[in-house]
């Protein structure tokens, strides 16, 4: 049965162990036994949390025996992006600057996750504080997509990506900002979901833009994104900007009909600079919805395409701000013989952050700075103002929107490390959902040339249920989400 452990949807997990087909203890050892034999060809764990897991999976299987939980997370392993706070156990955003950094407490997620029963199996690699679309940001070096060792996972929740897509994981937590779910689901043949700004909590997720930061689940489907989801949903009195909206079951209205649905499909994104293989999964992928009963409508979102310059300017400037805290003076890297405040700060952020880090955060400093303001970033949070009406207006019209995820498949590492604009051209579809504050998802469609490609799905706010219904509809008549890299299998 551990052969096929890893191969096992989060429900028929939960199911084995509470009917006593296998223990947590089992599923957590294959887990990591896994790790230690595929992660050094992909780098997506930056650190394995061995005997902490091991004594959670003790601590599961007590519980489930003796009837005190029931939650169905139960005894099942995840991983978490290192930007999610967890107490004792390092976590460094994958920079230099917290290399050292052993966090006091818990995020709210990680506390969540831990009362359901879940095993932390350990910390995922990424883009340093998230900025990236390829994990080759990361102070500990690249991850690798395990469909092709030579291309990049996407980013900057990579190694969340690549770890579930090499069942290194039964599923990961993720962070999405302008796309750092659903860009590496699509690139690696998973199923993300971007819940709607402040569905849930960002406590403890170390910041990088705090208006369009977003946890969410990275799984194996449509359906398991769904348990997650229902787990860390909710409002959170240590986080603000969470939001006290109501949570509906998830699970209840996955098998609801598409018969009748209207599904919007916006002019701009299927224009030129879209890779024609990865449009031709996509029709392929609308024409199933078709079949399933769905209606489709052509619809404008004309601001759309000032979306990622507007997005790196709010961003960075967002950054510019969290990032000033790191001076190395409380916590994390601190230079060596500074000779003076001024040089301890200057010689620390200079050697503890990344070059791409140092960029944002130039950027938004200038941004931000008198005589730019206006002409900047006020500018720019005018042009969001106007993209989140243009999705407004749309969903006059129509239940979701589909779009691509990215214009390409998974691209080879290095090939765009020295071209900034098309690194951040690659968001270009993923960008104006999260300006907007929208929830939006990736699943696998029909590969294009060997690698997978992704199926955009945009609701309106607070509407997950009808998007994890849409892509589980399409799942059940398809089986792109249940392919494996044949190296991991």
């Amino acid at each position: 049965m551990s052969d096929t452990i890893s191969s096992l949807s989060l429900k028929d997990l939960q199911k084995g162990i509470v009917d006593g087909d296998f223990s947590c203890m089992e599923v957590t050892e294959h887990y990591l036994e896994r790790i230690a034999k595929h992660d050094s060809a992909l780098n997506s764990y930056l650190t394995v949390t061995k005997d902490e897991a091991i004594v959670q999976a003790t601590q599961a299987d007590n519980a489930i025996r003796s009837g005190e939980i029931k939650s169905p997370l139960a005894g099942i392993p995840y991983a978490l992006k290192d930007l999610f706070c967890t107490k004792g156990i390092r976590t460094t955003a994958a920079s230099k600057i917290l290399d050292n950094f052993i966090s006091p407490y818990d995020a709210t997620v990680q506390v969540k996750l831990q009362n359901a029963g879940g095993v932390l199996l350990g910390k995922n690699n990424m883009d340093e504080f998230a900025m990236g679309s390829s994990n080759e940001n990361s102070a500990y070096g690249n991850v690798q997509n395990p469909w092709d060792l030579s291309r990049v996972p996407g980013g900057s929740s990579g190694g969340g990506a690549a770890c579930v897509a090499a069942r290194l994981a039964s599923f990961a937590l993720g962070s999405d900002t302008g796309g750092s779910i659903r860009q590496p689901a699509s690139f690696t043949g998973i199923t993300g979901i971007k819940p709607t700004y402040g569905r849930i909590s960002r406590f403890g997720m170390i910041a990088f833009a705090s208006s369009l930061d977003q946890c969410g689940p990275m799984t194996r489907s449509a359906e398991d994104a769904a348990l997650v989801l229902q787990t860390l949903a909710g409002v959170d009195a240590n986080d603000s900007t969470s939001a006290d909206e109501p949570i509906p079951d998830y699970s209840a209205t996955l098998d609801n009909s598409l018969e009748g649905l209207t599904i919007g499909l916006p002019k701009s994104f299927f224009a030129d600079g879209l890779n024609q293989a990865v449009a031709e999964s996509i029709d392929k992928a609308i024409d199933q919805y078709k079949k399933l009963g769905a209606n489709i409508k052509e619809i404008e979102l004309p601001h759309s395409d000032l979306a990622v310059a507007s997005y790196y300017v709010i961003a960075s400037a967002e950054c510019s701000t969290n990032l000033s805290r790191f001076d190395g003076v409380r916590y994390g890297y601190r230079c060596e013989n500074p000779k003076d405040l001024l040089d301890l700060y200057e010689r620390t952020r200079w050697e503890g952050f990344g070059e791409e880090v140092k960029r944002r955060i130039i950027v938004g400093t200038y941004a931000l700075s008198a005589g730019y303001y206006d002409a900047y970033y006020r500018k720019a949070q005018k042009i969001r103002r106007l993209i989140k009406q243009d999705f407004q207006d749309a969903f006059k019209e129509v239940d979701v929107i589909m779009a691509p995820v990215a214009p390409n498949t998974a691209f080879k590492l290095g090939e765009m490390v020295d071209d900034q604009v098309s690194m951040y051209l690659a968001d270009l579809y993923t960008i104006p959902v999260s300006l907007a504050g929208l929830p939006g998802m990736s699943i696998p469609i029909e590969q294009a040339n060997g690698m997978p490609v992704g199926l955009q799905i945009i609701g309106n706010y607070f509407d997950e249920a009808r998007l994890l219904n849409v892509a589980h509809q399409y799942q059940l008549n398809t089986d792109h989400h249940l392919q494996t890299p044949e190296q991991f299998k």
